[in-house]
């Protein structure tokens, strides 16, 4: 899953991103309503987390333009104001839910990955090739036994596993598992898909498709 936290509270910023990625989830930041529009119309989110009160660009606007049409991303609403015509407001908006400010982070969590889900109309547990994998709860079971995962290896398993036997690119991978930092060049997919395919064991489960991609 990728998200977008478009927040001006750079402290609380960091901390909520870096929180994020230790859970599995990449994470871009914007600091004002114009650098998040910009953002999410450049890349691929499945989450947006928005701050309402925002610098250049207000967060009401930003919620309009991007709920008409600027990203299939499902929206996420921050804000310090939680009173009940607020919470409609922001959804009137087009944000598809509401957290008011302060927040507790594992609510957070829970929140960015049912909305992410809706977003690729995934269910909460996949199943395929004798995997299974609670997406909730983070947990792979291949028959029955537990497969202990990396973040980034559960984020990988999670895209190939939701594409249902299609063909998913390295670039598709590197996009949606990985932040804006990533280097394209890098050799982190492939290294990722090795230990995934070590660890998901014989007889092995992920196949490359040379010149396209992975699938599972």
């Amino acid at each position: 899953m990728r998200v977008l936290l478009i927040e001006d509270e750079i402290l609380l910023a960091e901390q909520v991103a870096d929180g994020l990625r230790d859970q599995g989830i990449a994470v871009d930041l914007a600091a004002d309503g114009l650098d998040g529009l910009h953002k999410a119309g450049a890349n691929r989110y499945d989450v947006v987390v928005l701050d309402r009160d925002l610098p250049l660009v207000h967060g009401d606007q930003v919620c309009t333009a991007l709920a008409a049409g600027g990203t299939d991303a499902r929206i996420l609403m921050l804000t310090a104001a939680g009173e009940a015509a607020d919470r409609v407001g922001g959804l009137v908006l087009g944000a598809d839910d509401y957290l008011p400010k302060p927040f507790v982070f594992d609510e957070l969590v829970l929140r960015i990955r049912a909305l992410g889900r809706r977003a690729n109309n995934a269910p909460r547990v996949l199943q395929r090739a004798g995997l299974t994998f609670d997406t909730a709860r983070r947990i792979v079971t291949r028959d029955g036994r537990i497969i202990p995962l990396t973040t980034k290896e559960l984020a990988v398993l999670e895209i190939l596993m939701g594409a249902d036997g299609a063909v998913v690119s390295a670039e598709d991978l590197l996009e949606r598992a990985w932040d804006e930092h990533a280097d394209p060049f890098t050799a982190t997919v492939r290294v990722t898909i090795a230990r995934l395919r070590r660890k998901l064991g014989d007889p092995p489960l992920i196949q490359t498709v040379v010149g396209a991609g992975y699938r599972l």
